[in-house]
């Protein structure tokens, strides 16, 4: 079993940046695609970005194409997300997660099967 551990949320003005980090343990994630997922109060959870097992694919939701970049480190177990050009509207709790093989499914939660716990993002405007 994974766990896994997100940091370097926080508070940032607009046109900010941040960059999150998520920590695994327990198992390497070098043969599985990870996620990056956030949500915000009263709405439901979404995909921010996935890469594959070898960061050879990535996927990023429309709302923040161009802006946030995944990667990952396999030899350290880390996935990180390099937020820039902030904005309000990505004030969320940010979570990363595990997929079940080696690639993801586009714009699904289905298939993720460790999670953890989150990270606070606020943007103030």
């Amino acid at each position: 079993q994974v766990q896994l551990v997100e940091s370097g949320g926080g508070l940032v003005q607009a046109g900010g940046s941040l960059r999150l980090s998520c920590a695994a343990s327990g198992r390497a994630i070098s043969n599985y695609a990870m996620g990056w997922f956030r949500q915000a109060p009263g709405k439901e959870r979404e995909v921010v970005a996935a890469i594959s097992w070898n960061g050879g694919d990535t996927y990023y939701a429309d709302s923040v194409k161009g802006r946030f970049t995944i990667s990952r480190d396999n030899a350290k177990n880390t996935v990180s997300l390099q937020m820039n050009v902030l904005k309000p509207e990505d004030t969320a709790v940010y979570y990363c997660a595990q997929y079940r093989g080696y690639t993801f499914v586009p714009a699904t939660l289905d298939g993720y099967n460790y999670w953890g716990q989150g990270t606070q993002v606020t943007v103030s405007s």
